[in-house]
């Protein structure tokens, strides 16, 4: 006989009374938008999403908001935590944290299921781990040095003191000069995590998309041509740096919208542009990868599913 083979007898946990709420994620071109869509309108819910970019009004194509499928049989499914503020303005996981809990209970005021769609590790894990956000106060003086230096040099110096933080960052947040200085604000005041994780007022289940690498990377590369060729992305880069968003701006967001603006500034081909473009998105998702493989060593339980059918069988033992 196995441990396995030996029986629990101990009592089967009651099941939770605290406010359900599902969560879908997954990589970048996993399906995340297409099924959360297709839940919320068989499971009367609403989206909120989870994704650091797509908070940005007028970033629709590039962060694949895919405002198009929420709507299912003539029927338009509501969402949060898209196009909250324009790209020129501050948006950090505190702000994010804050109107997410937000978004939660007015669904659940009106007796709907909250659905949360994305695929940015930090801001899912700092949602469902409840974390209390760090409290470490900036230095001034120390924070007038940090910001003459460059993403490229702040990522460094985070690489040297934390290295297994530094590769953990995600695609933005490496290239997001602001944000370097305050995590180097929080690791040099002797804190490599900035938060601490408390026990939610929610019950959440966590259902994740995932594809074999080759597969995925096949996904990314169809995607990318059909918003480079079909869905006008390089418009919609130029577009927003003629609404007054810089190119600096538009480059600190990285991916398709740092790619495009090396094309427009004549530093790529426009084929290099989608060379490095696919190779980069594909790194991305790999890291996305990482970070969900980490959370589940920290104790997230994330159910991996491959379709609705897989979704339901899991959702109607929670609900």
């Amino acid at each position: 006989m196995t441990i396995k083979d030996i029986p629990n007898n101990k009592p089967a946990s009651k099941p939770s009374n605290k406010p359900k709420v599902l969560v879908i994620l997954g990589t970048t071109a996993s399906g995340k938008t297409s099924l959360g869509v297709k839940l919320a309108a068989a499971l009367n819910g609403e989206i909120i999403s989870a994704d650091s970019r797509q908070v940005f009004k007028g970033m629709d194509i590039g962060t694949g908001k895919d405002l198009k499928e929420y709507q299912v049989a003539g029927k338009k499914i509501k969402y949060h935590l898209i196009d909250v503020v324009t790209p020129n303005t501050k948006f950090d996981l505190a702000k994010y944290r804050k109107l997410a809990v937000l978004a939660i209970d007015k669904i659940l005021e009106k007796g709907r299921l909250p659905i949360i769609v994305g695929g940015s590790g930090l801001y899912l894990q700092a949602l469902v781990d409840n974390y209390e956000l760090s409290s470490v106060k900036p230095n001034l003086a120390r924070r007038l040095i940090l910001e003459k230096m460059t993403a490229v040099e702040l990522l460094e110096i985070i690489s040297k003191l934390k290295p297994d933080f530094a590769e953990r960052l995600n695609n933005s947040d490496r290239h997001n000069a602001r944000r370097l200085v305050r995590y180097l604000e929080i690791i040099e005041q002797g804190s490599s995590n900035q938060n601490k994780k408390n026990e939610s007022p929610y019950s959440f289940l966590l259902l994740g998309l995932t594809w074999p690498d080759n597969i995925l990377r096949e996904r990314i590369e169809y995607r990318l041509l059909e918003r480079l060729e079909k869905e006008g992305l390089i418009a919609e880069v130029n577009s927003l740096h003629a609404q007054g968003v810089s190119r600096e701006r538009l480059k600190s967001f990285g991916l398709e919208y740092k790619f495009v603006s090396l094309h427009l500034l004549g530093e790529l081909s426009y084929q290099e542009m989608v060379n490095k473009l696919t190779t980069a998105i594909y790194r991305f998702a790999k890291r996305q990868k990482t970070w969900f493989r980490r959370w589940e060593k920290q104790g997230a339980k994330i159910n991996w599913i491959k379709d609705l059918l897989d979704a339901n069988k899991k959702i109607s033992k929670f609900l």
